[in-house]
């Protein structure tokens, strides 16, 4: 509503006494930096002044992360990515192509509306039991993933898996979920009506745990795959205020029945804000 009656006064050139074509372009880029990426976007129709400030660098570095200097610098890619002709199409590249930082540990993007933070850990980043153990997990490589292993469940009866990520890497004030992200292949078994539990919380603090299944009897939705073809379910949710710096904690496991279970792939754990998808 606020930006429909930014766009309805501006149309007019005339609110409350203030013309606002005869406003400096910096003016108008500090109005529009108080809107979203997607308001800025449907603004710049609004005026030739509105278009020129909505393409501008000012604006668009203020809808980037303040660290985002400091997170492309930790892909190899970080020498192409700052040599962007733009700020903007600097912030869509990285919402429409997750960057691999931390030496292909963890995939990074953004939100194409708000900006947000997303992250996924890569398997290979979290601590799964007997991962190291052959005859129970193997890495092998899928052209559909992002990342250049997955781990492969063979046999194991002590289902646990952990992640971890600090809180200062996400963005502040913004409510988060913790998906797994995982696929089935032909031999899976002994997860049909098998509950999980799995927790999230930060160090120290109180955990949220719920129960989760992996079986496809218990899949949300009748296309519950994701646009880049795997599934997954969500663990739990929190609110990073970003007030300090503190270890966000994620688990996995199903220690109870035992009983033994196969046929399962695991990408990584995804962390996103909760109503972005």
């Amino acid at each position: 509503m606020e930006t429909e009656s930014i766009i309805q006064a501006t149309s007019s050139k005339f609110c409350a006494g203030v013309d606002f074509s005869a406003l400096p372009e910096g003016c108008i880029a500090g109005i529009l930096a108080w809107t979203s990426p997607r308001d800025a976007c449907r603004m710049s129709t609004v005026s030739p002044e509105f278009l020129r400030a909505a393409e501008s660098d000012a604006l668009w570095e203020t809808f980037l992360p303040a660290d985002y200097r400091e997170i492309i610098g930790r892909s190899p890619e970080s020498s192409a990515l700052l040599d962007f002709s733009s700020k903007k199409e600097l912030f869509f590249r990285l919402c429409n192509s997750p960057l691999l930082i931390d030496g292909g540990k963890k995939s990074f993007w953004l939100d194409k509306e708000s900006g947000k933070k997303f992250y996924m850990i890569a398997a290979r980043e979290l601590a799964i039991i007997w991962s190291e153990t052959p005859r129970y997990w193997t890495w092998i490589s899928l052209p559909q993933s992002r990342f250049t292993e997955v781990a492969n469940l063979k046999s194991v009866c002590w289902f646990d898996i952990k992640g971890k990520m600090n809180t200062c890497m996400l963005s502040p004030g913004t409510n988060y979920a913790a998906y797994l992200i995982f696929q089935r292949n032909d031999i899976f078994y002994g997860f049909e009506d098998n509950p999980i539990e799995s927790s999230i919380g930060v160090t120290g603090g109180e955990s949220t745990k719920k129960v989760i299944y992996l079986d496809p009897e218990h899949d949300i939705s009748p296309n519950p795959t994701r646009i880049d073809g795997w599934y997954e379910v969500e663990l739990g949710e929190f609110f990073n205020e970003g007030r300090e710096s503190v270890e966000l904690e994620m688990s996995i496991m199903e220690v109870n029945r035992l009983n033994w279970k196969t046929g399962l792939l695991i990408e990584g754990i995804e962390i996103r804000p909760k109503f972005c998808s």
